[in-house]
C-alpha cells in the first residue's frame, strides 16, 4: 500500500472513517528529521496491508496540525476507530513506529 497524502478535504473519509488503524506522519519539506523519518514511513507503507499510512504537510494543512496539538515535527499519531490511540514526537526507528499500532 502506498502512503496517502491527507488534506482537510479527505481527512474525514481517509482517517476518521477508516476501517483499519491509521498512522499519520505530520511533516514539512524543510524539516531535516522529517526527511530522515520519511524512508521508514515509506518502507512500512510498502509492507503493511491491514493498516493505512498517511502524511500531513503541516505547512499546507495547519488546521490539521492544530487539531492534534502538533507543536513540533515530525509527529506521528495513530487513529483507531476514529480516536487518537497513540502520539509520538521525533524520529523513531521502524520497530518503534510499528509498535505504535499496539497501543
Amino acid at each position: 500500500m502506498s502512503v496517502v497524502t491527507i488534506t482537510s478535504d479527505n481527512f474525514e473519509k481517509e482517517v476518521m472513517q477508516s476501517p483499519v488503524p491509521v498512522l499519520i506522519d505530520f511533516w514539512a519539506s524543510w524539516c531535516g528529521p522529517c526527511r530522515m523519518l520519511s524512508p521508514v514511513i515509506e518502507e512500512i507503507a510498502s509492507e503493511v496491508s491491514d493498516k493505512k499510512i498517511c502524511k500531513v504537510n503541516v505547512d499546507e494543512q495547519p488546521e490539521l496540525a492544530r487539531r492534534f496539538g502538533v507543536m513540533s515535527i515530525p509527529t506521528l499519531i495513530v487513529i483507531k476507530d476514529g480516536k487518537l490511540a497513540k502520539k509520538s514526537l521525533g524520529v523513531q526507528p521502524k520497530g518503534s513506529v510499528m509498535s505504535m499500532f499496539n497501543a
